[in-house]
């Protein structure tokens, strides 16, 4: 995994999970949802990475 890609991904996770936080806390649905679908797409593109290291040589 690239250092850069891997950094990408946790910070996607990272800013999702605070934001599915916090709307959560206040109520706000569409915060919530945004905050999901960013964590998710930090999650897949850390799954992606792995794959590709997976199959390094």
């Amino acid at each position: 995994m690239t250092a850069d890609e891997k950094a990408k991904a946790k910070t996607d996770q990272v800013k999702g999970k605070l934001k599915e936080a916090l709307g959560r806390t206040v109520g706000n649905e569409r915060m919530t949802a945004e905050g999901e679908m960013e964590r998710r797409t930090g999650d897949v593109r850390e799954a992606k990475e792995k794959v590709k290291d997976a199959f390094k040589p």
